[in-house]
């Protein structure tokens, strides 16, 4: 195919990435089996992720990408003819033209972007426990709160609503404990909802704490980001770039890595099974990547690794970006086809180890000695193999990456200033909303507000008696403005888990509770691969 007259080097269907002793190309149609890009710090990993994003970009493929240092912007502003940037490109047999990309500019602090915001609700149980690192236990009992929020119609959309629900969960347990001589039955009622003392309760409570006092508070809430709003091409046809500022952000690792993976599981749930397109629907680099995989438990990576073997059917391609490939597991390493490795420094036993698995990971070129190739590459070249053909790995060559067309290094407050007024979401996510959830819900039934909060327990048998525990611990004739949050709710929790929580658990528990009591279970919680909830 002949190099189109632009001067990017780019072919139809290909992305033109660097030059050895061939030309080394991206093909488009496999760009969804996902990719790697490691080397050192300071080996121009940024750069060929801008190169990469740029030609995504061109091909009319949106790009989402999070920027860490900040020289990503550039790519928003157009390229300087320097003298270095003359001479690559004249080496490759290319004409530098300087070019500039449709950007938008996403903060998960609203700073230096759009506000990003999910609600708690559709980050999941799963990985807000990732985020809020909890136990088993302790997550167990936000488990118990997001079904009995779902149960009783109560949206958690910001952690406001997510504190008043723990308070509310917390009595009903506390008051079993407290009353030692409480027949099995009852005990068991309060095992059904998942063994919810105060300690835990306020273990979780402090950990929320810790996740507002760095800015997580921000990120939950209304309105909620569209995932649709990435999937754009600017008036010329061009995939629109979105970066992530993620400077701040990276201050709290788990709180970068959860947020980036709810990313993905929601793109795995809205978008539609499309196989393998002739091009992306989107490309989606994940930087830091070793965030994701430390310390997660067992349960977390199985759903990784599912997501990234199934999110290419839904035309999503994901590059992870690290320093070492031994930072990457196997399995998830083995799902990706892409690989471009820059220069790795063997000083330590695990720099070693690491020079050694990223070579054996490469298809071997009878002409190259892979593993001494990775220890003496300079600044901008890379070990570079691609998918090719049926969907084989090319055998490894070493090439020079590309000078990028457009700025190398950041961009200036007021050109950022600039790009945000003008951007295509301008006014869409910048004001925050405080809607009817469950805090206000919650609040309404405290000031009597809500018709039947004072309508007596279910009677009879195990729930029965759970009910009317709570009736007489908490009492019938007090006055509302007396009553806790959580001791109001209590009553109602009290009655709604006769025909929820307590059915919905009653085959685990294999007790009294079953039959009848199990098919009255109310609205069930359809949660999806990562713990978001599939919007209804």
């Amino acid at each position: 195919m002949a190099a189109r007259e632009t001067g990017y080097g780019d072919t139809d269907g290909q992305i033109f990435i660097g030059k050895g002793e061939q030309p080394a190309w991206l093909t488009l149609g496999l760009a969804n089996r996902h990719g790697l890009v490691t080397g050192a710090t300071g080996t121009g990993k940024t750069v060929t992720l801008q190169v990469m994003a740029e030609g995504f970009a061109r091909a009319g493929v949106p790009v989402f990408a999070a920027d860490i240092k900040g020289d990503l912007s550039g790519i928003a502003e157009a390229g300087e003819a320097k003298d270095f940037i003359l001479k690559r490109a004249k080496e490759m047999g290319l004409t530098f033209q300087p070019d500039q990309f449709s950007t938008v500019f996403w903060d998960v602090f609203g700073e230096q972007g759009h506000p990003v915001r999910a609600t708690v609700s559709e980050m999941g149980p799963l990985l807000l426990s990732r985020m809020l690192d909890l136990n088993d236990v302790q997550e167990g009992v936000l488990n118990v709160a997001f079904r009995v929020a779902d149960d009783m119609g109560l949206p958690l959309m910001d952690m406001k609503d997510l504190r008043a629900m723990l308070d509310a969960i917390a009595p009903i347990a506390a008051k079993v404990a407290e009353n030692g001589d409480v027949n099995a039955d009852i005990r068991q009622a309060a095992q059904a909802l998942g063994n919810v003392t105060k300690q835990t309760v306020g273990t979780i409570q402090r950990q929320l704490l810790v996740l507002e006092n760095q800015g997580g508070e921000s990120f939950f809430g209304e309105p909620a980001l569209q995932l649709k709003d990435f999937i754009r091409t600017d008036n010329q046809g061009r995939g629109l770039v979105n970066i992530l500022v993620a400077d701040k952000l990276m201050s709290n690792p788990r709180l970068y890595a959860t947020f980036l993976l709810w990313m993905l599981s929601e793109l795995f749930e809205e978008l539609p099974e499309v196989g393998d397109p002739e091009k992306p629907k989107l490309v989606f680099f994940f930087d830091e990547a070793h965030l994701l995989f430390n310390d997660a438990p067992k349960p977390l990576m199985d759903k990784i690794e599912q997501v990234v073997r199934l999110i290419r059917s839904k035309g999503v391609g994901v590059y992870f970006v690290t320093q070492n490939p031994i930072d990457v597991p196997d399995r998830v390493l083995a799902q990706l086809g892409n690989r471009v490795q820059h220069a790795l420094r063997a000083f330590t036993p695990r720099d070693q180890k690491a020079v050694a698995a990223a070579a054996d990971t490469f298809r071997p070129n009878p002409k190259l000695d892979t593993a001494k190739a990775i220890t003496e590459l300079g600044k901008g070249e890379a070990l570079v193999s691609f998918l090719e053909g049926n969907g084989t790995p090319a055998m490894v060559e070493r090439v020079m990456i590309r000078p990028p067309s457009a700025r190398i290094g950041p961009i200036t407050p007021e050109e950022r200033k600039a790009i945000i007024a003008a951007s295509p979401v301008k006014g869409k996510y910048d004001t925050a909303i405080d809607s009817d959830s469950a805090y206000e819900k919650l609040r309404d039934r405290l000031e009597g507000k809500t018709a039947g909060a004072d309508a007596a327990p279910a009677e009879g048998g195990l729930l029965g008696q759970l009910g009317s525990l709570v009736s007489t611990v908490f009492g019938t004739n007090t006055p509302r403005g007396k009553l806790t949050t959580g001791q109001v709710v209590a009553r109602s929790v009290a009655r709604t888990v006769a025909t929820t929580v307590v059915g919905g658990l009653a085959a685990e528990l294999g007790k009294k509770v079953g039959g009848s009591m199990g098919s009255s279970v109310g609205r069930s919680i359809v949660r999806g691969t990562l713990g978001g909830m599939l919007r209804r």
